[in-house]
């Protein structure tokens, strides 16, 4: 199932870039965006609710769409995608891990150089000042608001309308350029900005793996194409690597 000149390319790489999408979190139970519209929830469309705009006409409501969320979150575990990811991470000399996905489940399976596109559900910024709260469950209201300047707080993700972290996808750029090998897995390829950053490998000359279930608009321009979970083909990419 795994070709040997991947078994090659990997154990002789230096530099190895990964990006990740909401498929990797789903093999955990994580719903995705649009999945999570369930129950109390089902009437309202996601796009409506991630908005600067949303969070200013109801504050309370998004707040605790995004608390619901992160309870959601903070019920799973890393699955042997996540595991395999950090071991690749021990075995190759300069390893980085770029990620659409805003839960913990990397850092939890034990990654260490990881870049978040779009933000940490767990983490709680105010929404004027940017002022990153910690010990915010502790604080009074729905939604708390900020001990430093008195604005509300929300969740640390990044939301329609807003830029991603300074500098984030021109690192990525910059690094996959330059990479032995690059990794797209469980990411659909149509959010951009993130979704450049496998193309700019690419025209790099680059090769590119694609390990998903479904055919994305890039899968006919990769390297290599693996169908199937990650949590099932990634064990098995790590035991015939590094056995």
């Amino acid at each position: 199932m795994i070709p040997q000149s991947l078994i090659n390319l990997l154990r002789d790489a230096k530099r190895v870039a990964v990006l990740t999408g909401a498929g990797v979190s789903a093999e955990s139970g994580v719903p995705t965006f649009r999945d999570a519209q369930t129950g109390l929830w089902a009437k309202y469309e996601p796009t409506e609710l991630a908005t600067p705009e949303a969070f200013k006409a109801d504050p309370e409501l998004v707040w605790n769409w995004y608390a619901w969320r992160r309870e959601l979150a903070g019920k799973v575990q890393p699955n042997p995608g996540h595991v395999a990811l950090a071991q690749m991470e021990q075995h190759v000399p300069d390893f980085a891990l770029f990620t659409q996905n805003v839960d913990d489940l990397h850092d939890q399976a034990g990654s260490q150089n990881i870049t978040r596109f779009h933000g940490n559900i767990f983490g709680v910024k105010c929404f004027d000042q940017h002022h990153m709260i910690d010990n915010w469950d502790q604080l009074p209201g729905t939604p708390p608001t900020c001990p430093q300047c008195g604005s509300w707080l929300r969740s640390d993700v990044v939301w329609f309308g807003e830029a991603l972290p300074d500098g984030a996808i021109e690192t990525a750029a910059d690094y996959v350029r330059s990479a032995d090998l690059v990794f797209s897995i469980g990411t659909s390829s149509l959010v951009y900005p993130a979704a450049a950053v496998p193309i700019e490998a690419l025209n790099a000359s680059v090769p590119v793996v694609e390990i998903n279930p479904n055919e994305t608009p890039i899968t006919e321009h990769v390297s290599l194409a693996l169908r199937g979970k990650s949590g099932e083909i990634l064990p098995l990419i790590i035991e015939k690597v590094w056995g």
